[in-house]
């Protein structure tokens, strides 16, 4: 083999290889953001409804079959430092502008879920919904097209909003402001 052969195969080696630990470096970089990403992102989900599908009579405040339960909830992925969590449950469809339906703080920070119909048991601090209720109060929209409900889960740095039993929603936010690590939705359905 000439000089030149082989300087031509030499400096095709190192082409090869250069490109071989660039390519080696782009899916490694890839594999760890993935893997952090997916444990950095907080879920919720409900086993009782997909995201964007009907929630079950059984947890609607008025209608056939309505008994007003609230719907089992679970969440994975906290970030660390959560300290507590708040649940907020909306409907920004109702006619009067966004209806709160549930408020529950200082919810701890080792807890993983809610069990269906958990609304009004004594471990959990609830506040205010726009029925003027303490607790869960679940939909009962105006006959005519399906309202969204949504499950807002916020993970949260300190373990207490400071706040008694009752609190409003314009209360809970304004004891988040600068607290919320993360947050997570889940969204159903529901018409008359």
């Amino acid at each position: 083999m000439s000089c030149r052969g082989y300087n031509e195969v030499k400096v095709l080696n190192r082409r090869v290889f250069g490109f071989a630990l660039l390519l080696g470096a782009v899916l490694v970089a890839a594999a760890v953001s993935l893997w952090f990403g997916k444990e950095a992102t907080m879920k919720l989900v409900s086993p009782a409804f997909g995201y964007g599908e009907p929630l079950p009579a059984r947890f609607a405040y008025c209608g056939e079959g309505a008994q007003n339960l609230s719907p089992p909830l679970s969440w994975s992925g906290a970030p660390a430092g959560t300290a507590s969590f708040a649940l907020v449950m909306s409907d920004p469809d109702a006619p009067s502008g966004t209806f709160v339906h549930w408020l529950v703080y200082d919810l701890p920070p080792a807890l993983e879920g809610l069990p269906e119909g958990a609304s009004g048991s004594p471990e959990l601090t609830e506040g205010t919904n726009d029925y003027g209720a303490l607790g869960y109060g679940g939909p009962c929209p105006p006959p005519g097209p399906a309202h969204r409900y949504f499950f807002r889960l916020y993970a949260l740095d300190r373990p207490s909003l400071d706040l008694p039993p009752g609190a409003t929603a314009a209360e809970v936010v304004r004891a988040m402001d600068g607290a919320v690590l993360a947050e997570a939705e889940w969204m159903g359905t529901y018409r008359r």
